[in-house]
């Protein structure tokens, strides 16, 4: 087994639910899982020792909180982004995105002006709470009414949920094996030292949105893959939200009807390919993990959802915010009376990095036996795990983080200085979080920092 130290930090990601076991857990999955292929690719005979440092975590897992641009914090939830009583409850709505806010009022009638968040409130305090959330959703919004953990665990999807694996794991076909080419250490940018990149040379199409799944492929770009975002023309994307997740990668659009040459090209060449959009949403263009096995042999095909593919919800767009409410982390975190919420978005980056931890574990499997892979997780199975208490069932060959076993006792939290860097970038000057996922002679920092929204073109470099 490889050595895993966990730095242990009071004050760190507090919260009623063991979050910041969670976190470790998830962080610990993915660097050893990196230390572990970068081993393999370097021919080391020993596996670089992993280090999970609490401060670098919960820095990490508010990353979005931590970014400046020029000075500037960034925007965050909308106004209409949040909770809202009811006739007999509460309920969350999810509107940061133009679309989703548009639907959101069309379904409660509400007009788009000035007066519209007190409206809402009006609207909302005359429907039940499940009343809400099934017109919403029928107008194409996005509202969940709040659950306690045993009204999740009586719903449908809930039992659906509770009854997969944390990481789901499936071989699609029988297609040979692609040998992973040998490594050296490459220089690491910006740090003068040498780094040992487990992803070198690999391509990895980016196909997602928000934070989970841009988490996942940041975190596949700090160790060394060439990762190409791609989103379609018409959808706005929040630029703080990029700013926050696009380090390492370029960014482009397409569209995937009148640009279909161009994503084929770009498919042939993949080693990778992630997809954070509601399940089924992609299979049209022929992007269903069978659709592209089939055109890519021996490809890795990751796959992101809020509630999983599967039951009455697995069609449902979802959120972060969203999954806490449902699932009951919002009433245990605060109350039925009073919902509260977890002190970092630890669902979506959780999940992000477990995703990473995934992808490259299918890497090394293909590597060896061949055949197109497919890994799945969701947003609502990560929950189950936290509301389980993380301790059992968690990520693959890493041990019980719950009480830092293994672990060392650091100075307490006391904020995220040093675990925050800046630089020049196309969007400005840049302050950011570091990623926490480290290992020894592994990367540092970011080769690249972000570009502006879709400027690159859409072509591997």
């Amino acid at each position: 087994m490889t050595d895993i130290t966990y730095v242990v930090r009071k004050g760190a990601l507090e919260g009623r639910l063991p979050v910041r076991e969670l976190a470790r857990s998830c962080v610990g999955a993915c660097a050893l899982a990196a230390a572990e292929l970068g081993a393999r690719r370097a021919g080391l005979a020993k596996v670089p020792g992993v280090r999970v440092d609490d401060g670098a975590v919960a820095t990490a897992f508010v990353s979005e909180r931590h970014l400046l641009v020029d000075g500037r914090a960034p925007v965050t939830f909308a106004p209409l982004s949040r909770f809202w009583r009811t006739a007999d409850g509460w309920v969350r709505t999810h509107a940061n995105y133009p679309h989703h806010r548009a639907r959101l009022l069309a379904a409660l009638g509400v007009r788009e002006d000035e007066r519209a968040v007190t409206a809402v409130e009006a609207a909302l305090a005359e429907r039940s709470a499940l009343e809400a959330e099934e017109a919403v959703y029928a107008a194409g919004g996005l509202a969940v009414a709040l659950r306690t953990p045993e009204e999740w665990a009586a719903h449908e999807q809930g039992a659906a949920v509770a009854g997969r694996p944390l990481v789901e794991r499936e071989r699609l076909d029988s297609a040979r094996a692609r040998a992973l080419p040998p490594i050296d250490t490459a220089p690491s940018a910006p740090a003068s030292a040498s780094a040992l990149l487990p992803a070198a040379g690999l391509r990895v199409l980016d196909l997602t949105r928000v934070i989970a799944g841009p988490v996942a492929t940041r975190t596949l770009a700090l160790l060394g893959a060439e990762v190409l975002r791609v989103d379609a023309p018409p959808l706005p994307e929040l630029p703080d939200q990029h700013a926050d997740t696009g380090f390492g990668k370029r960014s482009t659009t397409l569209d995937l009807v009148a640009d279909r040459r161009a994503f084929e090209e770009l498919l042939a060449a993949a080693d990778v390919v992630v997809t954070g959009y509601r399940p089924g949403a992609l299979d049209r263009f022929g992007l269903s993990a069978q659709a592209l096995a089939e055109r890519r042999p021996g490809v890795v095909v990751a796959q992101l959802s809020a509630w999983g593919g599967y039951g009455p919800w697995g069609g449902r767009r979802g959120f972060d915010s969203l999954v806490q409410v449902a699932t009951g982390i919002a009433a245990v975190e605060g109350s039925v009376e009073e919902p509260g919420a977890l002190p970092a978005q630890a669902l979506d980056h959780g999940t992000g990095y477990l995703l990473a931890a995934a992808v490259l574990r299918a890497l090394a499997e293909q590597s060896d036996e061949g055949g197109s892979r497919v890994v799945r997780l969701a947003l609502a199975r990560t929950a189950r795990w936290l509301m389980d208490g993380v301790g059992t069932g968690g990520p693959e060959g890493v041990p019980d983080a719950g009480s830092g076993v293994g672990g060392v006792e650091g100075a307490p939290y006391d904020g995220p200085g040093s675990w925050l860097a800046e630089t020049d970038s196309g969007l400005g000057r840049l302050r950011y979080a570091l990623s926490p996922v480290f290992f020894e002679s592994g990367p540092v920092d970011w080769a690249r920092p972000p570009g502006p929204w879709g400027a690159d073109a859409p072509r591997w470099s």
